[in-house]
This record gives C-alpha cells, structure tokens and sequence, in this order.
C-alpha cells in the first residue's frame, strides 16, 4: 500500500504541473466563478467605484502640484530679479 502511495505521488506532480493539469485548475476556477457571480459582481462595482474615486483624487494632486510649482517658479524669479535702483536703501556708511 505504502508503495502505490510513494508511487502515486511523482506521478500526480507531473500529471498536474502539466497542461492537462493546468487546464484542470482553470477550469475549476472558472466554475467557482460562475457560482459566485453576485459576490463577484459586487465587488467590481465597487472595484471600480474606488478606481473613479482615486483618479479623481490623483487628479485633485494634479492640481495641487502644478500651483506649488507655479508658486515656486515665481518666487524664484523673484529672487532672481534685479532690484530697482530707486527701491534700494542708502548705505549708511558712504
């Protein structure tokens, strides 16, 4: 009995890690699929709720990024131009 068992069980790896066994394994999976369809259903409604509530948070980011860029980019621009000579106050020591 311990013989057929030690027998059995390279034999059923190979048999498995096939294609036949393969295509075993997705059929099986498709069958407990279509059992569940409502759970299933329910949870790509709500898959994709959560997707349409993140791209609209992803674009809101968008947003947000580009006026802190515009932000930064004038401030250094300001720093980056010259002063007016009349705006300048006089150096006390000439």
């Amino acid at each position: 009995m311990i013989a057929v068992l030690v027998l059995l069980i390279p034999i059923l790896a190979i048999v498995l890690d096939s294609d036949v066994g393969k295509a075993i394994a997705r059929r099986l999976e498709r069958k407990n699929l279509r059992e569940g369809d409502g759970a299933v259903h329910d949870r790509l409604v709500y898959l994709e709720s959560e997707l349409e509530r993140i791209t609209g948070e992803v674009g809101r980011l968008d947003e947000e990024n580009q006026f802190f860029q515009k932000l930064l980019a004038d401030r250094s621009e300001r720093r980056s131009l010259p002063a007016d000579a009349g705006d300048e106050a006089p150096d006390p020591e000439h």
